[in-house]
This record gives C-alpha cells, sequence and structure tokens, in this order.
C-alpha cells in the first residue's frame, strides 16, 4: 500500500555508508520484507562487526521513521481501491512487520480513514514471515481468517500470509511470487477494484 521502498534504500544506504559500506540493490533484495532484526544482523555482518546487530536495527527504525513522517507516498492505486472496498463494506487493516513508530509514522500523514485499525511487530511475539499479525487482524475485526483477503509485496510477506490460511493478492517489488490455489499475482494496485475481487473470488472458486 505504501511506496516505502525508496525510502528503506535511502536508510539503509545512509546507515551503511557511515562504516564504509556501499549498500546494493542485491543488499535490499536480501532484507527486503524484514523482520528489521534479521536486517540489522545483516548489517552487522556487512559493515565487519563495527557495532551490534541490535544497534543497526535502532538505528535503521529510527532513520525510516524520520523519512515516513516527511512523506508517505501511497503505491498508484492503493487510495482509490481501499476507498472501494470500503464504500462496499469491506473491513481494511494495516498489518506490518515495521515497529509501531513506523507505523505510526505513516498513519500520521495518510490519516486514519483508509485504516481503522493496525498491527505492527511490537503488537505480536513472532512478525513475518508467522502468521501472527494477520491472525490477530482477523480477530480483531472478527472475521475468519479463512475469508480475509492479504496483498503483499516481499515474500516474506508472502510467507505470513499464505501459512495464516487467508487468500493472497500479491504486487511483489523486486522479487517473483508463484501463483496457487488462493495466491494470486498482479502489477499495480491499479488493476485492481471491488468489482474484479468479486470476479477473483468466483475464479478461485472454481479452482478450490
Amino acid at each position: 500500500m505504501i511506496d516505502s521502498e525508496p525510502q528503506w534504500l535511502l536508510s539503509e544506504s545512509e546507515l551503511t555508508a557511515s562504516y564504509g559500506y556501499i549498500w546494493t540493490q542485491e543488499d535490499q533484495i536480501a532484507c527486503l520484507g524484514g523482520p528489521l532484526t534479521r536486517v540489522g544482523e545483516y548489517m552487522h555482518e556487512k559493515c565487519n562487526f563495527a557495532e551490534s546487530p541490535e544497534f543497526f536495527t535502532s538505528q535503521l527504525i529510527n532513520l525510516q521513521a524520520e523519512k515516513m513522517r516527511g512523506e508517505t507516498p501511497l503505491m498508484p492505486g492503493a487510495f482509490e481501491f481501499v476507498k472501494d472496498l470500503q464504500n462496499n463494506g469491506v473491513k481494511t487493516g494495516l498489518v506490518s512487520a515495521s515497529p509501531r513508530i513506523i507505523v505510526d509514522a505513516v498513519l500520521s500523514n495518510i490519516g486514519s480513514e483508509l485504516f481503522p485499525f493496525s498491527i505492527s511487530s511490537d503488537d505480536v511475539v513472532r512478525t513475518k514471515p508467522f502468521p501472527d499479525a494477520y491472525l490477530k487482524a482477523a480477530e480483531v475485526t472478527n472475521s475468519a481468517i479463512s475469508n480475509c483477503l492479504i496483498f503483499e509485496d516481499s515474500l516474506t510477506g508472502v510467507a505470513a500470509a499464505t501459512s495464516s490460511g487467508a487468500w493472497l493478492i500479491a504486487v511483489p517489488h523486486l522479487v517473483v511470487v508463484e501463483e496457487s490455489a488462493r495466491v494470486r499475482s498482479i502489477k499495480s494496485l491499479e488493476q485492481m477494484s471491488y468489482s474484479k475481487l468479486v470476479e477473483l473470488h468466483q475464479d478461485f472458486a472454481t479452482q478450490i
């Protein structure tokens, strides 16, 4: 929903540059989707163990939160699609592997209208790739997870979504997501609408 990867790339590059390491797209792909503790460990190794993994994780969170407070660009078609869902009675929420400070920074810019509730990595014991955050979202909305639809862009998020038992539409960023009985992959949320989801639901149902 949020076009945050350019800001993540900047934050990661700024942090590692101060330790003499040039962050590449390959590094970004390796860390795509978190969890941030794993990113901290990755930076710790790439920067010759100059600081602890916890230090890198904390610094990255602070850098990214500051960027999200300044600008939170939505993905093309995201606003229109979420409003279309809400106008047709679909409950919407934001589920993230990022900590609460970053989630709140995003919500402070885009407002709470699109996402009446949110779940961050601070709200669960295990974050993505585990399904806990999505299961909690279903619980919050009093919904059966098998009737929920998740949108994800990373392999970590896809793993969390598929293991939760929900349906999944992937909008991959820098990765490839294979389709299956409960998974579809699209290029942009601009392709999506409530009426399109009705068609997809019928298509899903014929293949189960």
